[in-house]
């Protein structure tokens, strides 16, 4: 949607269809869509989701990260995590390794060897954005939903 369509939808005076315009919940689930569609087109070349991406670029920055401080960097819960990294060890690109009773993730020698292809999928992927949004909204936009979403939580 245009800019003027969105403006014309706002002084549209049809309640049943200006929600969507005004709502906070339908339009970050919106974007969220769309840079997520934008992402896994940018990770496609390294065979992984961007889920999967960002979280080996912490073990590989991190080795030795520990299963609760991947969980709270990435915002997401310990089970999802425990399945993250089932899958990452499967493919052979993580290890854990017990220290009593904390988990740490290291990254294996292959998982290791993606580090510069998951880096150019992240900048290939704020190179798109950019393009179409304008580096300089990109970087508001990204701090406006960092703040936000922290005052949410």
């Amino acid at each position: 949607m245009t800019k003027e369509q969105t403006e014309s939808a706002l002084r549209d005076p049809n309640p049943d269809e200006s929600f969507l315009h005004t709502c906070l919940y339908f339009t970050a689930n919106r974007l969220s869509r769309a840079i997520t569609r934008m992402a896994d087109d940018a990770f496609a070349t390294t065979g992984l989701t961007p889920a999967y991406g960002y979280l080996i670029r912490l073990v590989i920055g991190k080795p030795g990260i520990t299963q609760k401080e991947l969980s709270e960097k990435l915002h997401i819960t310990p089970s999802t995590l425990t399945r993250f990294i089932d899958k990452l060890e499967g493919k052979q690109l993580v290890e854990r390794k017990v220290q009593g009773k904390t988990v740490l993730v290291y990254p294996t020698p292959r998982g290791a060897e993606m580090e510069q292809s998951l880096r150019q999928a992240s900048k290939q992927l704020k190179a798109n954005y950019e393009a179409l949004l304008g580096k300089e909204l990109a970087e508001q936009l990204t701090r406006d939903v960092e703040t936000s979403s922290a005052l949410l939580e």
